[in-house]
């Protein structure tokens, strides 16, 4: 059952076949209204205002973005389409028509060198133009619209679309070692928990209507703490319980995998403000995985 009320004006949901877009129609109900390129384009600004004369909703989830976080520094201009001006003119368009609007951000505007998790009102720091443009993307939003919530996740992973946790899976079906990073600190997080946090607070403003105190950022992300290797560990046992075979899993450092784009080292956030406020605890990460896990085998024909 929908935490949404089924009846009702549409949420419209921008990000296509994405991890997060897919989550929210599946668990959001028939009032989910999710478009996506070509017909939603933030490098076609007149497709936004299109889109919301012909859904009308009453609200918004931004779940679009540039997300080739290597990618982005080869192509700043495209990415910060994606990630700032996009973003801003949807917020934009949005106040026109006084509709609230969630938009979601990342770990990734964070340096990740305070070596405790962040919170809200820590000065963002991004290293990487992903990160920059999706820093400047929340600025620009917040801006635009008094009705914006920005909610930073962090480490999406689902059993559908392309992401660490399958990824791993992948590979470990076919390789009997690993090696994967261990010295990332960060919050994995199910992209069906961050459906069910971004749909609870919509029901609140549903039910209760906008407060003025709502606005500004959240960090939603999966309740504890791990590394990539502790994330591809913990997915691998959880494949061994259903009979694939379990790899060896080598912790290798951040310089022993080289990327374009740097890394955080410890990305960590504190989901306190998002108890606080609406009341919504995150899921422990290693129970998300789980339920992940299962679902992919759910869906994997048996031999």
């Amino acid at each position: 059952m929908s935490i949404l009320a089924s009846e009702g004006s549409p949420i419209l949901v921008t990000g296509g076949t994405g991890q997060l877009a897919t989550s929210l129609v599946t668990l959001g109900g028939p009032r989910i209204h999710c478009v996506g390129r070509p017909g939603f384009d933030f490098d076609k600004p007149e497709t936004l205002a299109a889109t919301l004369e012909a859904v009308n909703p009453v609200a918004v989830v931004n779940a679009a973005a540039w997300t080739a976080v290597d990618l982005a520094e080869k192509e700043p201009e495209a990415a910060a389409r994606a990630n700032t001006s996009g973003p801003a003119e949807l917020a934009r368009l949005c106040a026109q028509q006084n509709i609230p609007l969630i938009h979601v951000s990342t770990d990734y505007v964070f340096s990740g060198d305070k070596g405790t998790p962040y919170v809200e009102t820590d000065a963002v720091s991004p290293d990487t133009v992903y990160g920059s443009t999706k820093a400047e993307g929340e600025k620009q939003a917040l801006a635009a619209n008094p009705k914006t919530l920005i909610f930073r996740t962090s480490w999406v992973y689902s059993a559908h679309g392309k992401n660490f946790v399958r990824t791993m899976l992948n590979a470990g079906a076919k390789n009997p070692a690993l090696k994967v990073v261990g010295d990332q600190k960060g919050n994995p997080t199910s992209s069906d928990d961050l459906a069910r946090a971004i749909l609870s607070v919509l029901a609140i403003l549903e039910k209760d209507g906008w407060k003025d105190d709502f606005a500004g950022i959240y960090h939603v992300c999966g309740t504890g703490e791990t590394t990539w290797h502790g994330l591809a560990v913990e997915a691998l046992k959880d494949a061994a319980d259903h009979g694939q075979p379990m790899p060896t899993v080598t912790a290798i450092r951040t310089e022993d995998w080289p990327t374009p784009a740097k890394r955080p080292a410890d990305s960590r956030m504190d989901n306190s403000k998002l108890t606080r406020v609406f009341g919504i605890t995150m899921p422990a990460w290693e129970e998300s995985v789980k339920k992940v896990v299962n679902q992919i085998f759910a869906q994997t024909p048996s031999a």
